[in-house]
């Protein structure tokens, strides 16, 4: 008789179905009311969430918006920020937090990571400020805040801006605090793979500057604020209603998605005990909401092919630093500029994360990491 190979089952990096599946009825019925009220463009569901998400956020307002990347260009739209001015951002992050720079024709400045944390690094900072610099955006990276106060008092001693990429951080808490609420503004992704993930594209922005809410209202919407008249150059940036209704209904879940998160980021960092693999260090003033959980070995590729063999699939986050991408080419970088950033970028590994992974499928992919 033939021996037969059992095939253990799938672990997917995320699975987005399985959320759905618990709260299917309520969606349903929160789409449903959309449809009824043809409230399709920003109008009372967006409304809704926005008072929801910025009193959860600890802020005085809150704007939806369409996307994340728009929330980071209207942020800097907001402050002023123009052609010749400069923007410092960490080199370890999803290119987005380029973007919203490069739109308004200024020049991101990169810096390195922490070695440890992998947030941007304090102690590069003040080596690329120039007179032309006129803000820093710190990336709460993978759901664990940067060291703000660190970061604060750097734009504050320079009189820069300071604003909060917080498209992975949605709950996670610095000394005690949210994030969104510690820079000038907080700029956040709802994108469907995102904690707090929208069923389609969003963004949106928190802020406690009635100066920087009232901007950005009009700048969202065509530069309107009486319809047919426009006072400045505007773009169409709204939210719409379904995606406003969804976040709603999902934002009363976050801490509790959150929390699930947590318990699995503490299983793998206390579970795996392979000495080749290195983990983002948590200081204590972080409360990661782990968006991803990220590790790094000097053999990625063959990690990576290891786990895809014993049906486990990772994901990549982010084989390319942002100032060693094509786009940014004529900034001069060169490989060598960023070790940290570019040892993260070559290393790096994301395991298995969301909060409807059993124990079991946790425990599995600490066995094969073990393994290995």
């Amino acid at each position: 008789m033939s021996e037969q190979t059992v095939t253990l089952p799938k672990i997917p990096f995320l699975d987005l179905k399985k959320q759905y599946l618990q709260i299917k009825d309520e969606i349903r019925s929160a789409i449903d009311d959309v449809l009824d009220n043809t409230a399709y463009s920003h109008g009372p569901f967006v409304e809704k969430f926005e008072s929801d998400l910025a009193k959860y956020c600890g802020t005085s307002y809150a704007l939806g918006v369409n996307t994340g990347t728009s929330a980071l260009h209207l942020a800097m739209l907001a402050l002023g920020i123009g052609e010749g001015d400069e923007v410092i951002i960490p080199a370890n992050t999803f290119i987005a937090t380029a973007w919203g720079v490069s739109y308004v024709n200024a020049t991101p400045v990169f810096v390195d990571c922490d070695p440890g944390t992998w947030n941007i690094d304090p102690s590069k900072i003040e080596e690329k400020i120039t007179a032309k610099t006129k803000a820093i955006i710190g990336v709460h990276l993978y759901g664990q805040p940067f060291d703000i106060d660190a970061v604060a008092a750097i734009a504050k001693k320079h009189n820069l801006y300071l604003v909060e990429d917080c498209a992975q951080s949605i709950g996670a808490e610095y000394k005690g605090k949210k994030t969104g609420g510690f820079g000038e503004m907080g700029c956040f992704s709802f994108y469907p793979g995102k904690n707090l993930g929208a069923y389609g594209e969003g963004g949106g922005l928190t802020t406690n500057n009635e100066g920087y809410y009232k901007n950005i209202q009009s700048l969202r919407n065509h530069g309107s604020t009486e319809r047919y008249y426009h006072d400045e150059l505007g773009f169409n940036y709204r939210m719409d209603g379904i995606q406003g209704a969804v976040l709603d209904v999902k934002l009363k879940y976050i801490d509790e998605w959150n929390n699930r998160r947590k318990i699995i980021a503490k299983m793998y960092q206390t579970g795996i005990t392979n000495d080749k693999i290195k983990m983002q260090s948590q200081p204590e003033w972080s409360d990661s909401i782990y968006h991803l959980f990220v590790i790094t070995t000097e053999d990625r590729d063959g990690l990576m092919k290891y786990l895809q063999a014993n049906n486990i699939f990772p994901g990549l986050h982010y084989p390319v630093p942002c100032h060693l991408q094509k786009a940014y080419k004529g900034l001069g970088y060169k490989k060598g500029d960023m070790p940290n950033s570019e040892y993260l970028a070559e290393h790096c590994l994301s395991l298995p994360m969301f909060a409807e992974l059993a124990n079991e499928e946790v425990t599995r992919v600490v066995e094969s990491i073990n393994a290995y």
